[in-house]
């Protein structure tokens, strides 16, 4: 397999409700970005799973989006606006700091969880309109953790972490068309995932991060180059990436960087700006 060199991963914990998070979606895609995991750590299962589908039907059928059906944002309609445009105050939970990141330094929002109904009576943001062009190449979407909503939501794989399911296990739930990630932390965890059938690797966090609550200690780039050493399964790099360090985690060994906090604000401009860094 080959990874695309920007993985994007959709946290739901960063959006003030779901119709933000879809209009992200379709930004990043118009963008280029054609790998996106899907993250909802809230826990409802029937929510993961209606704002899966919906992300599903978007980015699969794209000309059929809300969000390229209308012309431009409805008159009043602010927080759609301000959502689209990178959520502005909305966003409430910590994100890094400009001196972190000179790129964004909004703070991340508590999730909201409207239904779908109300997030398809919404207009969309201009940004949006016609974004997604003819020929653009599909977006492959990733579960994270939910080996039976990849399922469900009929998505592309799914990505567990060390306190989920084994892999083998997923592997059994998914069958072998699907693809499997594995996030890793440590040479121990690089080598025992190695043996498994997962397609791809994750190793992290790289730089810091805020975007978990408990985050694993620090690996810098010279655990990038001990992953590298220790597997030829194709590598992710996760944990504080942005377009200031992303080049640089490429030239330590990774295939592709995991990205989330860096392509909130204009996730299409984001995802464009990443993608030549990345080329």
């Amino acid at each position: 397999m080959i990874l695309p060199r920007l993985y994007a991963i959709l946290d739901a914990g960063f959006f003030p409700d779901a119709h933000a998070m879809f209009i992200a979606a379709e930004e990043l895609a118009a963008g280029g970005c054609t790998l996106l995991q899907y993250r909802n750590k809230s826990g409802n299962a029937r929510v993961m799973l209606e704002q899966a589908r919906e992300l599903k039907r978007r980015l699969s059928h794209p000309f059929d989006s809300p969000s390229l059906r209308s012309g431009s944002l409805r008159a009043g309609s602010n927080a759609a606006r301000s959502a689209a445009l990178g959520w502005g105050a909305q966003l409430k939970r910590r994100l890094p700091s400009q001196s972190q990141n000179p790129h964004f330094s909004q703070k991340r929002g508590e999730v909201g969880h409207p239904t779908l109904e109300k997030a398809e009576s919404q207009s969309p943001h201009p940004v949006a309109q016609n974004a997604i062009r003819v020929g653009q190449p599909s977006v492959r979407l990733i579960m994270n953790d939910r080996a039976d909503l990849c399922l469900a939501a009929e998505f592309d794989g799914v990505h567990v972490g060390q306190e989920d399911l084994s892999p083998e296990s997923v592997r059994r739930i998914v069958g072998p068309e699907r693809w499997l990630g594995v996030s890793t932390h440590n040479p121990e965890q690089i080598r025992e995932a190695d043996l498994t059938s997962a397609d791809y690797l994750a190793i992290g966090p790289v730089f810091p991060t805020s975007s978990k609550e408990r985050p694993d200690p620090v690996l810098g780039l010279e655990g990038v180059r001990r992953a590298r050493a220790l597997t030829r399964k194709p590598l992710v790099a996760i944990g504080g990436i942005t377009r200031a360090n992303a080049a640089s985690v490429i030239e330590a060994g990774a295939d592709s960087v995991a990205v989330i906090s860096d392509l909130l604000r204009e996730p299409r401009k984001s995802a464009e700006e990443f993608l030549q860094i990345l080329r």
